[in-house]
């Protein structure tokens, strides 16, 4: 039951008892609006209790030849606060049907001059693959654009159907002088915290940007660094798929590193950037669907101490395998 709906109904009781006082008990009118009371409280203690207490990282296995690895359980992770090994008080996986975590997804996809007709045609169709994989009643998905403006394109759905629909309006920009890379993260990021499922009592749901670029942003207004800082707080990984671009070859050699892949936003958020060879981006959507898919969340009370004092996280396999986790550490806010 909602705050909201337990609102309306004591109203509604409220008035009855108004109209009627000769007819319903003191005593029932009490005792109803206690219970009420008692409910909301207690669903009130759950959020809190989630959002405000716990400290969570959503963490990543791969095994030696980088695959996901899946099946496993709290007992096969190690966390250290400040080199201080800390016990997991939260654990759940995300794959699902399994796992039944709330899932927000918010793809920002570059539409400036740069991006061919063809890249741009290739993005419509395997974004509705990618949605199909990890579709859910409590799977969302949002669409961002950018050029020189970031636009939403559909707005947070948990409707595939809907999502393939609004893909067919995407458009260039091919008026636009500069290519917001990093403001549009920023927007996907508070699109997630504003609009994005919430954590709740035995969820804490997963929230994740995949960025599809050339990897040249120009005329950010917002740095990465505060990016970064917005993504680590707010418990967002940030992937990126990086498309060929000409300035990305240097006379036929090896492919230059791009500023986007730079910045490190994508390694410093927990996320997986991944060089666009091949003409089907269907096998990189795939494996970023395998790598959401196959994560999981580790959360724990942290230990009293002095506010805004950050907090350095390791967390560990027992099993040797490679952990990457969203974000290093935390800090206590006011």
């Amino acid at each position: 039951m909602r705050m909201t709906e337990i609102y309306q109904i004591g109203r509604r009781l409220d008035a009855y008892v108004a109209a009627s006082r000769s007819f319903v008990p003191a005593a029932l009118v009490a005792l109803v609006l206690s219970m009420l009371s008692t409910i909301a409280t207690a669903q009130n203690e759950n959020v809190i209790r989630v959002e405000t207490e716990l400290v969570s990282f959503e963490v990543r296995a791969t095994d030696a030849e980088g695959k996901p690895v899946s099946g496993l359980s709290a007992s096969d992770f190690r966390v250290f606060e400040n080199g201080s090994e800390r016990k997991i008080d939260f654990f759940q996986p995300m794959t699902r049907p399994l796992g039944k975590r709330p899932l927000a997804v918010v793809f920002a996809l570059d539409v400036s001059g740069s991006m061919t007709e063809a890249e741009l045609e290739r993005l419509r169709t395997s974004l509705g693959e990618f949605a199909r994989r990890l579709e859910g009643p409590d799977a969302y998905f949002s669409v961002l654009t950018f050029a020189m403006d970031v636009k939403t394109v559909v707005p947070f759905t948990n409707r595939r159907e809907r999502l393939i629909d609004r893909l067919g309006r995407l458009r260039h920009d091919r008026d636009g002088l500069s290519t917001h890379a990093y403001d549009a993260v920023d927007a996907a990021v508070r699109t997630i915290v504003r609009n994005g499922p919430k954590a709740a009592a035995g969820q804490i749901p997963q929230r994740a940007v995949i960025v599809i670029t050339d990897g040249f942003p120009v005329g950010d207004v917002v740095s990465s660094k505060t990016v970064i800082e917005r993504a680590n707080k707010a418990g967002v990984s940030v992937h990126s798929v990086i498309l060929p671009s000409f300035s990305r070859l240097d006379r036929g050699k090896r492919p230059v590193i791009t500023p986007f892949e730079a910045s490190r936003l994508t390694e410093l958020t927990g996320g997986i950037s991944i060089l666009a060879t091949e003409k089907s981006l269907d096998p990189i959507l795939s494996r970023l669907a395998a790598a959401i898919d196959e994560s999981y969340v580790l959360a724990f009370y942290p230990a009293p101490g002095e506010k805004n004092e950050f907090r350095s996280v390791k967390i560990e396999s027992v099993k040797g395998y490679e952990i990457k986790q969203n974000r290093s550490g935390y800090k206590l806010e006011d």
